[in-house]
């Protein structure tokens, strides 16, 4: 009678448990994780706290639905460190069960979980690292950042056009800084230009004086710097100390230097200076200036930077591709369904090259200006959807 009754209930719990888990499972069913991996500490943190307020922004306007799916953001920090980068992408794959994976802070980050989204034949949306070879690294990776090279050949024809023909490049000693000394030297070198030295100071630790002091002993009619996201106002304290003005010699480098975020915190010293870059919070466009007031609304003493638009463009990517695959979560239908898209950003006009799932977008000549009271990189010159140049000229185009 024990053991009869004790089946008995076993088969009853059973099906509670079934019936209860139902609904259960069919509301799993309609929710979509995208695992989102960013620098939330350590050097690189200030990547991590703009892409995850742009992240928030994004769903707080346009909600957590598409394709007719709750979407869910789940943000894991990886310090910065390519290792855990690696671990949290497989964690997130096989215990979350995510559609996608984003952020990457930087290029080993990204390079570091290639291997996961390839496997497992899901998304890998970067958001943030720049080196052009990234989507190379797998087929199921595609970047709504930029790429080195489509950033630094429009400040190198700049320099030609007025009237630069001796250079020194200093620029971080790592993949998108080599990136962006190759293609300054080489668009340099064919205008006609000289290159009288390329130095490269560690990533890590960076003492920039003894390079500066350098590059000023060759007395080049311009310097051109590269350094990451956050490492800007450091460089170019060091640069006014040198009095590179004062010897009539140029400063001039990509918008990672004049990063907005930190811009006003270098002073007057850098007004005048001319970059070049896919973004500014000065950007002139209706679509910037709501995002702008958005964000700091949203978080006061911030402004949004390239990153910032980088994570904000990397949830359109994901929301558009689930629309379009009707909330079918298949990472090739997904990957396949963001190649070609296109759409207006804050930064302007931007789309995916089918071919290389890499973004095409404007780039902006600036020049750092007053206005209001703050410093603002002031675009002047727009060089309209430029593609990374080394994979067009692969491509022959």
């Amino acid at each position: 009678m024990f053991d009869r009754l004790t089946r008995r209930q076993t088969i009853a719990a059973f099906t509670l448990a079934a019936t209860a888990l139902t609904p259960l499972a069919a509301r799993a069913e309609d929710t979509v994780k995208i695992g989102v991996i960013l620098p939330m500490t350590g050097p690189s943190a200030s990547t991590g706290r703009e892409i995850e307020a742009a992240i928030k922004l994004f769903q707080a306007q346009k909600g957590d639905k598409a394709g007719g799916k709750k979407v869910e953001v789940i943000i894991k920090d990886d310090t910065g460190v390519a290792d855990i980068t690696k671990r949290l992408a497989q964690e997130l794959v096989v215990n979350d069960h995510v559609a996608a994976i984003a952020g990457f802070g930087l290029t080993p980050l990204a390079l570091a979980a290639a291997p996961i989204a390839t496997q497992a034949k899901v998304p890998e949306i970067v958001m943030a690292a720049g080196t052009a070879i990234i989507t190379e690294a797998s087929p199921y990776i595609v970047r709504t950042s930029f790429t080195l090279p489509q950033n630094t050949m429009p400040i190198a024809q700049w320099a030609l056009k007025n009237g630069v023909k001796k250079v020194v490049t200093l620029v971080s000693d790592y993949g998108p800084g080599i990136d962006a000394e190759k293609t300054f030297v080489e668009t340099i070198k064919a205008g006609g230009g000289q290159v009288l030295d390329s130095l490269r100071a560690p990533l890590k630790n960076p003492e920039f004086a003894p390079f500066l002091q350098k590059a000023k002993d060759l007395k080049p009619d311009a310097l051109f710097l590269f350094v990451p996201s956050g490492f800007g106002a450091a460089l170019m304290k060091q640069v006014v100390e040198r009095g590179f003005a004062a010897d009539n010699i140029k400063v001039i480098a990509t918008g990672d230097v004049t990063d907005d975020e930190q811009l006003n915190n270098m002073g007057d010293s850098v007004l005048g200076m001319i970059t070049s870059h896919n973004y500014s919070a000065d950007h002139d466009s209706p679509e910037n200036k709501a995002y702008v007031a958005a964000f700091e609304k949203a978080n006061p003493n911030m402004r949004p930077n390239f990153m910032s638009v980088g994570g904000y463009d990397g949830m359109a990517l994901f929301y558009g591709a689930l629309d379009k695959t009707k909330g079918d979560t298949d990472g090739t239908k997904l990957v396949d369904a963001m190649k070609g898209m296109a759409w207006t950003s804050p930064r302007g006009p931007i789309s995916i090259d089918p071919a290389t799932r890499d973004v095409v977008q404007n780039v902006y000549i600036r020049k750092v200006e007053r206005k209001n009271g703050q410093l603002y990189n002031v675009e002047f010159e727009t060089v309209p959807n430029v593609k990374d140049p080394f994979k067009a000229a692969k491509a022959g185009k």
